[in-house]
């Protein structure tokens, strides 16, 4: 494995975690977009999109970040680094946040509405099953995280240019 800078190391997680927070709010904006589409290319309604996050170690070696409630969690950038428990060997490695965008496997609503042109005999027409109140949490608790990755970059360009100055 190839030895870690360990200045840029921290840049690289936050700019991931950007990214990934970055398709997380398209996602949730592209749902909201098609809450009342009953009709696309696949045919049917609309299908939810949800985003699973994955850690992407150094090595490029995948796991799953969050699944089943079980949460994994991201290496240190440093061997010894408190609470650090991945790193073995005192090899410096590090881990990156990337996504998959999955499609909800939840059934469309039927809804009574017997003058919609996509209405079947019985005047049901399949709706996407979205809640757009928790779209908007989801939005807002991905624009906070965003946030808080600026954040850690800034800090981090903060340190390095008070290094420079020793």
């Amino acid at each position: 494995m190839q030895k870690v800078n360990r200045m840029f190391s921290s840049l690289e997680i936050s700019a991931s975690g950007l990214a990934a927070q970055r398709r997380r709010m398209n996602t949730i904006a592209e749902n909201l977009a098609n809450t009342n589409t009953t009709h696309t290319k696949e045919g049917g309604p609309y299908k939810r999109k949800i985003v699973r996050f994955h850690e992407l170690s150094r090595t490029g070696a995948r796991r799953q970040f969050a699944e089943g409630g079980k949460r994994i969690p991201l290496e240190g950038t440093q061997a010894g680094h408190i609470g650090n428990n991945f790193n073995s060997g005192g090899r410096d490695t590090f881990s990156c946040v990337t996504v998959d965008v999955v499609v909800d496997k939840a059934e469309p609503e039927k809804v009574y509405d017997p003058e919609h042109p996509d209405a079947d005999e019985a005047g049901y027409v399949k709706m996407p099953k979205i809640d757009v109140i928790v779209e908007m949490v989801d939005m807002i608790a991905a624009s906070r995280a965003y946030e808080a990755n600026v954040t850690a970059i800034k800090a981090a360009k903060d340190m390095s240019m008070k290094a420079l100055e020793i």
